[in-house]
């Protein structure tokens, strides 16, 4: 049965799920600045086994399995992947006893990495500074250029016939989106409007919460050494830092994570905590140049989880996937379409239905 469906949100996760919707529906996506947000300012990681943590098990399941179809989704869009791989680097004994919690729990999972001491893990990625103590080799992470992502996501939904209404949305109820100025009416509704979900929808409400991140692209310079070829992840002194390359030489340098409310500002701190920790990893850097500085705001949930299924009848979300909307992109506009056509999503991302709010 064909609906007539507005998707709320215009990020990596809308875009996809308004594209997948497309063909069978009239999908109307409303966002007042679509391609940007957090999603501009990603870092670009397909990466959920360097993402893994003790007692995420689902989330690391619905990430494998949204890696296993990004290829075939990246051919569909035409976009190239990087697929060098990970390394992951610690800096001191606490940082690679953090990598050692991170190895054995993978490897107890199924997903064995390979663990190098600093020495092996620069014949791994020649950039890596001396003062790195080991490692972490990860086969089968990808990375995707963010910006040409959505700018191809954009072009592939016009084509397929998504309306692009330029409004900001004040409530989404069954039946209906309440715009500033006037109601769309609709047969199903879709949330995905990121750190912003939260204020659309009573259920959503202490849900999805705005978590700021700092990013820094930098562009290496005439004489100066390449960037990696990998992308790398690093704890110096227990605080996380990541490098990912981009085929044009840029560098994006990420990220600071923390709780600022709204607040998308960059910070001077943050710009200096970035480069101190990138910059002990990867020691060239600081001859590069600095072109960006921006700060976006990823869709937090309470169990790190995000949220795709049913509010309510009429009512659909997807959001709150924290620093894997990239990643979980594919899978999570799969979901939306079954259940939009009343059908079972993918096994996995069931772990991701908002009922588990109310238990």
């Amino acid at each position: 049965m064909s609906h007539n469906i507005v998707v709320v949100g215009g990020g990596v996760i809308g875009l996809a799920v308004a594209r997948r919707l497309a063909p069978e529906h009239d999908v109307t996506l409303v966002d007042p600045a679509p391609a940007r947000g957090a999603s501009w300012v990603a870092g670009g990681m397909l990466a959920p086994v360097t993402e893994a943590w003790p007692g995420e098990e689902e989330l690391l399941d619905i990430g494998g399995a949204s890696l296993a179809s990004w290829p075939g989704f990246a051919a569909d869009l035409g976009i190239d992947l990087f697929s060098e791989g990970t390394v992951v680097a610690g800096f001191d004994t606490a940082d690679a006893a953090q990598l050692d919690i991170v190895a054995d729990y993978l490897a107890r999972q199924g997903r064995p990495v390979d663990r190098l001491t600093g020495r092996e893990l620069r014949r791994v990625e020649p950039t890596i500074g001396p003062g790195v103590r080991c490692g972490l080799k990860v086969v089968g992470d990808l990375a995707v250029d963010n910006r040409e992502l959505l700018r191809l996501l954009t072009s592939r939904a016009y084509e397929a016939g998504v309306e692009f209404l330029r409004e900001p949305v004040r409530a989404v109820r069954p039946g209906e989106v309440e715009l500033a100025g006037s109601t769309l009416r609709c047969d199903i509704a879709v949330i995905a409007a990121g750190a912003w979900s939260g204020g659309l929808h009573p259920a959503l409400a202490s849900a999805v919460r705005p978590v700021k991140g700092e990013i820094l692209r930098l562009r290496a310079r005439d004489g100066t050494l390449p960037p990696p070829r990998h992308t790398v992840r690093a704890l110096v002194e227990s605080r996380p830092v990541y490098l990912v390359p981009r085929a044009d030489g840029e560098l994006v340098l990420g990220a600071t994570q923390y709780e600022a409310g709204f607040d998308t500002e960059v910070t001077a701190g943050g710009v200096r905590d970035l480069l101190v920790r990138a910059e002990r990893v990867v020691p060239a850097i600081a001859e590069y140049e600095l072109t960006e500085t921006a700060a976006g705001l990823r869709a937090g949930s309470r169990d790190n989880l995000p949220l795709v299924g049913w509010l309510e009848p009429g009512v659909l979300v997807a959001a709150g996937h924290h620093r894997n909307g990239l990643l979980l992109a594919p899978i999570t506009a799969d979901a939306i379409r079954a259940m939009a056509a009343g059908a079972e999503p993918q096994a996995e991302i069931k772990a991701a239905d908002p009922a588990r709010l109310e238990r």
